[in-house]
């Protein structure tokens, strides 16, 4: 069970109450909530938001082809995961990415739901600029997407 999107910030925010419901199961035992926010420094500069472009039908092939492998490489038949991430300007403190598993045991879960985020960072094309307090801004180096030679 697979849920994916991209959410638009100028029309809407991630909400957990949406993830919680759709991961919801009595066959599950254990859940996982990962959250990424906007933090206040990177690089020795004060940050006061970003904003995030992606290409976003291939950033939603890339969630689905991640979520696919699971059953693969980790061995994890029966999960539910939810998967959004913003695209647009993001306030510090504010969440850009939320990744929502159940599995039927704790492990699983743990384990599933890092292979997530560390997939999407290496693997979805989002890009991400960062606002400094002194109104400077700047593109943040990316990972090359798989396969794409430098």
């Amino acid at each position: 069970m697979l849920h994916t999107k991209i959410i638009d910030t100028e029309k809407t925010k991630i909400e957990i109450s949406n993830a919680e419901k759709f991961i919801a199961s009595s066959k599950f035992g254990a859940s996982i909530f990962f959250t990424g926010t906007v933090r206040d420094f990177n690089e020795n500069k004060k940050v006061t938001g970003i904003t995030y472009d992606s290409h976003d039908a291939m950033v939603i092939k890339s969630f689905k082809e991640i979520y696919e492998e699971t059953e693969q490489k980790l061995n994890i038949k029966d999960k539910a995961v939810y998967i959004e991430h913003v695209k647009g300007y993001v306030k510090l403190g504010e969440m850009s990415i939320i990744i929502a598993v159940a599995c039927k045991h704790r492990d699983q879960a743990y384990v599933l739901s890092r292979y997530i985020i560390e997939e999407i960072k290496k693997r979805s094309p989002i890009w991400k600029k960062e606002h400094y307090e002194n109104e400077d801004s700047k593109w943040l180096k990316g990972n090359p997407i798989n396969n794409e030679k430098i």
